[in-house]
């Protein structure tokens, strides 16, 4: 793979197959950007332990699940370097050396953290592995040296945190590692889940997945979440905050088809039946090519398997040199350069 200058960060925790709302929050923006960085796909199945340590199979099998919905999306391996988490052990170690840096109470006040910890109904219960993330996520940025890391709102605060992990390094250790900027997506606004609330998950029951066979979309579609003061068709509807047209706005290429249901919903001409069956098939359209290259790659399998390891042996190269300028600034040897010396020289 040739550099193309700047580096990008970005990934999936391994915990199910994607869905719509990945793809608006992630999946475009990688597509998009991919022949203009040198971009790094992480898959965090350690980082995805943190709260499924006791159902580890479910990790396992997302890893296969996630990477071919990266691939059916139109990410091309010759441009992007796929990488397993757990085949880089040096992250473990920069991990370590960051834990360091950072307070208890400052984990405690990350935003994101504590949105998660609430949704997840930890209180003081919550593992220290998933308080401790974001210190993980940190030596995942700084390790593969990126410049650029694609995130939502949501997680903004994890990237700041990780700035402030960089400052707080160099300045005590001297200028060793890159400082990293985020970037938030520009394809379009967060999608709501089906049922209405703002966050779509597929443990939620609330998402539509990329790989959903065509009857699956059209169920979740038609029970999805619209307007709930509105009685009969004939009823003014409400489109803002109303996910069907969320999904519509996303979607659907004929913005002025869009534009024109809405105004008939507004005035209660258009029924939310013929509206979600309009939706259905915008859906459908758009997921067909998707899931025509999922199929291509699934009966690939071989091929695949063979694009995560030598990605993953790639950014164990780049990792381990970060990791040594890392300990070479701090002051300690690493495992190769202790290889490389011998015991006399070291005690």
């Amino acid at each position: 793979m040739e550099p193309k200058g700047k580096v990008i960060l970005t990934g999936d925790r391994p915990t199910g197959p994607l869905h719509l709302g990945h793809y608006t929050g992630a999946l475009a923006s990688r597509v998009r950007l991919q022949s203009q960085y040198h971009t790094y796909v992480l898959i965090a199945d350690l980082q995805a332990l943190t709260d499924n340590s006791d159902r580890p199979e479910i990790v396992s099998q997302a890893v296969w699940e996630v990477l071919l919905d990266n691939l059916a999306v139109g990410l091309d391996p010759e441009q992007v370097t796929f990488v397993l988490q757990s085949g880089v052990p040096e992250l473990a170690e920069l991990t370590q050396l960051y834990l360091n840096l950072v307070t208890l109470a400052r984990l405690q006040r990350n935003p994101t953290v504590k949105d998660e910890m609430r949704e997840k109904g930890y209180g003081a219960n919550v593992p220290a592995g998933f308080l401790c993330y974001p210190v993980s996520q940190a030596a995942d940025i700084t390790g593969f040296e990126a410049d650029l890391v694609p995130v939502g709102e949501d997680q903004l605060p994890v990237v700041e945190q990780t700035r402030e992990i960089v400052r707080r390094f160099n300045s005590i250790y001297g200028d060793t590692l890159v400082m990293p900027e985020p970037m938030t997506p520009t394809f379009g606004a967060r999608l709501p889940g089906t049922d209405g609330s703002s966050k779509m998950g597929a443990s939620l029951g609330n998402a539509i997945n990329l790989s959903d066979p065509p009857e699956v979309v059209r169920g979740k579609v038609m029970k999805m979440y619209t307007d709930p003061t509105r009685k009969r068709a004939t009823d003014p509807g409400h489109v803002e905050g109303n996910p069907v047209f969320a999904y519509l706005d996303a979607f659907d290429p004929d913005q002025d088809r869009v534009s024109d249901l809405k105004a008939a919903y507004r005035a209660g001409r258009v029924g939310d039946v013929a509206v979600k069956e309009h939706l259905a098939e915008v859906l459908l359209d758009f997921l067909e090519p998707i899931q025509g290259r999922r199929t291509e790659w699934e009966q690939r399998r071989e091929q695949v398997r063979e694009v995560l390891l030598s990605g993953t042996a790639q950014g164990r190269q780049v990792v381990t040199t970060t990791l040594r300028k890392a300990l070479s600034a701090v002051g300690l040897p690493s495992a190769a350069d202790m290889q490389a010396v011998s015991i006399s020289e070291v005690v």
